[in-house]
């Protein structure tokens, strides 16, 4: 309790998080834009200032880091999500998008092992990619785990 982590949160969910002892979940995850995205600073005169932080990058390419998570999901026990993200990988090949959904599918399978079986889990995403995640979620919390979808 009141712990701030700081990282990737597969990392954070596998080594620190109990299974099913989180309530709810907010989720909201880079949205594959191909944008990077910077901490700002104001300089005291409340001009931009030249020094600034990268904070994330928001590009997927598939790489290596893609072809081991996908591994671990041929490794887990959810064979259906498995079967579906290699049907993904038939349908859609290895490309950008591909590496951004095996990334979201292991992160979503290690955070229903999280939730309690009362728990919920709301997902913020736009529509670059939203029906695949949708799937990718029946597939993790069962088609009846949908409940609503909120603008």
């Amino acid at each position: 309790m009141n712990k701030l982590f700081f990282g990737d949160c597969l990392d954070v969910l596998r080594n620190e998080i109990p299974d099913e002892s989180v309530d709810l979940v907010y989720l909201d995850p880079p949205f594959n834009s191909d944008q990077v995205y910077n901490l700002l600073f104001s300089a005291p005169s409340g001009h931009k200032s030249e020094a600034q932080i990268a904070a994330f990058e928001d590009t997927w390419h598939w790489g290596e880091q893609s072809e081991r998570e996908l591994r671990q999901l041929q490794n887990q026990s959810n064979t259906e999500t498995t079967e579906l993200v290699v049907a993904l990988r038939h349908f859609l090949g290895e490309n950008d998008m591909m590496a951004y959904l095996v990334s979201m599918s292991v992160r979503l399978i290690e955070l229903h092992k999280k939730l309690k079986k009362t728990g919920s889990l709301y997902l913020h995403c736009d529509p670059t990619a939203s029906h695949y995640l949708r799937i990718m979620m029946d597939s993790i919390f069962g088609v009846s785990g949908f409940r609503n979808e909120v603008y």
